[in-house]
């Protein structure tokens, strides 16, 4: 079940405030984007008016959004990058200012044809960061001697193992209740956008769920949330964060070993081992063929360091 959508607060006239929530509504629970998305979403949106407020020299109105040139969305990219942030963030804030105009115009309150043309900066390339097999092994094995309490230690290295051996993104792993967890050889996972897919589940990982759902004295429910807190609510991604960070350090990894890198490990170990790109999209939920491919330069890269390493002529 789709989320409530979060609570705007816009700098902005009713009527655009109006739009602007039936725009995230949609967004809830038409498009089910995941609370996380919807949170940035809303930031950004708000960050957007403010700068409107500023810029206009008063809060935006209907009329106002319509009347804004494309030199106008261009001056809000530029405060952004005089304020220091990064490409990244704001192509996804044109990205959700762009959606609330389509909505807007969807619903016969705003026609502004001047945001199309205006770009998205350009995102330096990135290539993801997995962990090498022992760095992940060894990850697994450690998180669970950072909780005092057994059960939270066996919680740990599942969330973990989970992250690994199926390739989930954390948010669809803590959005799981007790009754999701696999009992057999696969299992279903709602993706981003509300898609389903279907998983292998090795034994370790599921040997791994079994162990810490026997261990732990808070799950009762088949509704309720496979992995908690201690105090018995779902468990929320910054503990599962700060845990890896408590294990990137006692290993000695790099920042990047997160617990998104497990994700890219999974990928990145299923196509070094032979794994064919399509196979590997559908396992990731991928919409898009071109986001899977940023796996095969991880691995040419390892491959060229083999060579480096081993042929003689690269030794000359």
């Amino acid at each position: 079940m789709a989320e409530d959508a979060p609570v705007l607060n816009l700098i902005a006239a009713s009527a655009v405030r109006e739009t602007a929530g039936e725009w995230l509504e949609w967004l809830t629970h038409e498009r089910r984007a995941s609370p996380h998305t919807l949170k940035n979403y809303a930031l950004d949106l708000e960050g957007f008016f403010a700068f409107l407020a500023e810029h206009l020299g008063d809060p935006a109105n209907l009329k106002d959004l319509e009347a804004l040139r494309t030199a106008d969305f261009r001056s809000w990219l530029a405060r952004r990058h005089a304020d220091g942030l990064a490409p990244t963030s704001t192509g996804r804030a044109l990205s959700s200012v762009k959606s609330f105009f389509r909505r807007a115009e969807r619903l016969g309150r705003v026609h502004n044809p001047a945001i199309n043309a205006v770009r998205t900066p350009k995102v330096p390339h990135a290539v993801p960061k997995p962990l090498t097999p022992n760095h992940a092994a060894e990850s697994l094995d450690a998180v669970q001697y950072f909780s005092d309490r057994t059960w939270v230690g066996l919680r740990d290295v599942a969330v973990l193992t989970l992250l690994y051996g199926c390739g989930l993104r954390i948010s669809e792993a803590l959005s799981l209740d007790l009754g999701d967890r696999p009992e057999r050889d696969s299992m279903m996972i709602r993706g981003k956008g509300g898609k389903d897919r279907l998983v292998p589940v090795l034994p370790a990982v599921r040997d791994a769920i079994d162990t810490y759902v026997a261990a732990c004295p808070l799950l009762r429910k088949p509704t309720d949330p496979l992995f908690i807190g201690v105090r018995g609510g779902r468990l929320r991604p910054e503990i599962v964060q700060k845990q890896m960070r408590r294990v990137r350090g006692a290993l000695g990894l790099a920042e990047t070993a997160t617990p998104h890198a497990l994700r890219h490990s999974f990928a990145t170990h299923l196509l070094s081992g032979g794994g064919d790109l399509r196979s590997i999209q559908e396992l990731l939920g991928h919409a898009s063929l071109s986001t899977t491919q940023r796996y095969t330069e991880v691995d040419t890269e390892r491959l060229k360091r083999i060579y480096d390493a081993a042929h003689p002529r690269a030794r000359r």
